[in-house]
């Protein structure tokens, strides 16, 4: 076994400068897991001891510092791991605390806040050098049968394969996306804020897998680049990060992303966004907040 792998200090910004320090796209050479075998792998997590689990990262990155969506996703499995096979997980609410390094592994602690008789409520810190980068609370429900309902249904979307593919740069090389949603605000040139994703190749059959890799696509992109070119110039970090799962779903078929921006005041940024099926149904709903400081002209 390696050292320890908590001793060492990973670089990191400093959170008070986080909006000169974000991350940014470093070029097609700079990439993600390049498939969909990497990104599986990175859910493959080792059990270090009771509750406490040990996660790679990819070899590569296409970012200055860890995708959130890739922890907040191994934070979900590290709680899935920790819990009775006959729950679901429902919510998770997670807070990025410090940028993470894509030199070394990211170290999961799970404790046990509630195991009820319908229930279970998990907390899960991902630490770096000893450093808390994450945080989350995760939720766990039994399978039960209820009243089913659905708000109505957004814009009706081009079918996705009527749409063109996206180049193989980055989380492209994982997930097969389409863009409905060109994004147009200046601080966000080129991302989009409604798009067809599905995983390039099948999953296991494991709903686990498809519900972390679901976590995974939850912090692409942002409901702001739907604003106007015209708003004012912002950007940052992300500060915090929901899921809703509201229904199993398959990430090997289409999914539809929709963000939609709400609120920029306070120095920061408030968008929600749902997630649908191939069918039309709502399988998740989501919620993020960023930092949102004040950008001097381009």
């Amino acid at each position: 076994m390696p050292a320890d792998p908590e001793r060492a200090e990973p670089a990191r910004a400093d959170p008070e400068r986080a909006d000169e320090t974000r991350d940014a796209y470093l070029g097609p050479q700079e990439v993600a897991p390049r498939d969909v075998d990497d990104l599986v792998r990175l859910l493959d997590l080792e059990e270090l001891d009771r509750d406490l689990f040990r996660a790679d990262n990819p070899g590569l990155r296409f970012r200055e510092h860890l995708y959130g969506g890739q922890v907040a996703a191994q934070a979900v499995r590290a709680a899935v791991m920790t819990v009775p096979g006959d729950r679901r997980v429902h919510s998770m609410h997670g807070y990025f605390l410090r940028p993470g390094s894509a030199e070394r592994p990211t170290i999961l602690h799970v404790d046990r806040d509630r195991d009820g008789r319908s229930f279970t409520a998990r907390r899960v810190v991902a630490r770096q050098g000893g450093d808390a980068i994450f945080t989350m609370l995760a939720s766990f429900h039994v399978d039960e049968h209820g009243p089913e309902w659905d708000a109505e249904p957004g814009a009706p979307a081009v079918a996705p394969e009527e749409l063109p593919e996206s180049p193989l740069v980055g989380h492209n090389s994982m997930f097969d996306m389409r863009d409905l949603g060109p994004g147009h605000h200046q601080s966000f040139p080129g991302l989009t804020h409604r798009f067809w994703a599905k995983a390039r190749g099948m999953l296991p059959d494991d709903d686990v897998v498809h519900t972390c890799v679901l976590t995974y696509l939850s912090d692409m992109f942002t409901g702001f680049a739907k604003l106007p070119p015209t708003a004012p110039r912002m950007g940052g970090p992300s500060l915090d990060h929901a899921v809703w799962y509201h229904r199993q779903v398959h990430m090997d078929d289409w999914v539809l992303v929709d963000l939609e921006p709400i609120v920029a005041t306070g120095a920061r940024g408030f968008y929600t966004g749902t997630v649908h099926d191939r069918g039309g149904r709502l399988v998740a709903s989501i919620t993020q907040e960023h930092l949102a400081r004040a950008q001097p002209p381009a």
